[in-house]
């Protein structure tokens, strides 16, 4: 949870109560006090490999390099919950890009890029047959374009009637240029998250990625209702 502080109170570190305030980049926050549980799944042990990889690599590349991150962060600002433009620092840029250069297959970088168009097409209909016919298919409106990859997040089967699942979103598989539609998610979206419920409601999220440069489009979403024939 975020905040942003009022007249009478500007600032807010350390626990009260069930809460906890801090302050990062992006600003003030307020989140509940929590044990932490860990899984440890081989995807989080992903994201933990490459942040070593990534904390490493910003030690190794020269102060010039890094003058080049921290002075590029306001070309990759971003409006917050509350309107608000925030740039991050130089090592959350660095790391940022080039998290998502690792997830295309591009090669990292040492230096801050500049900032480039992303190429994109649309999302189409999302279908779960569970039945006979046995596939999971997502269309999009054209082939993934020259230069960038498709990342393909998607959701176990959920109740009928969400429809808010931000934090359900888990990284499925990445379409490289020139992938064509329908896109076949059947092997994927089973070893990630078994077979959904008959009725059961899955959310995909698609988002593109500038091989590179490593920016990331904004997502778009789709949803279907799983069936059995």
């Amino acid at each position: 949870m975020k905040i942003k502080w009022g007249a009478l109170v500007v600032a807010g570190r350390g626990k009260i109560g069930g809460h906890v305030g801090s302050r990062n980049s992006a600003g003030d926050y307020l989140r509940t006090k929590v044990t932490p549980v860990n899984p440890n799944t081989s995807s989080q042990a992903r994201v933990r490999t490459l942040l070593t990889v990534l904390s490493q690599a910003w030690r190794g590349i020269t102060q010039i390099q890094r003058n080049s991150w921290n002075g590029a962060v306001a070309d990759f600002a971003r409006t917050d919950i509350f309107g608000d433009l925030k740039n991050p620092t130089g090592f959350n840029l660095f790391q940022r890009l080039n998290n998502n250069i690792d997830t295309a297959g591009g090669v990292f970088l040492s230096s801050a890029p500049r900032p480039e168009s992303i190429a994109t097409v649309t999302i189409g209909a999302l279908a779960i047959d569970t039945g006979a016919g046995d596939a999971s298919t997502l269309a999009i409106s054209a082939t993934v374009p020259v230069g960038s990859a498709m990342q393909i997040w998607m959701t176990a089967g959920l109740s009928a009637g969400k429809s808010f699942v931000k934090s359900e979103y888990r990284l499925l598989q990445v379409e490289a240029p020139g992938s064509t539609s329908p896109v076949d998610v059947q092997a994927a979206y089973v070893a990630k998250f078994g077979v959904p419920a008959t009725g059961s409601k899955v959310f995909a999220q698609i988002k593109f990625v500038n091989i590179a440069t490593g920016q990331a489009s904004t997502t778009q979403s789709t949803s279907t209702i799983v069936v059995s024939t």
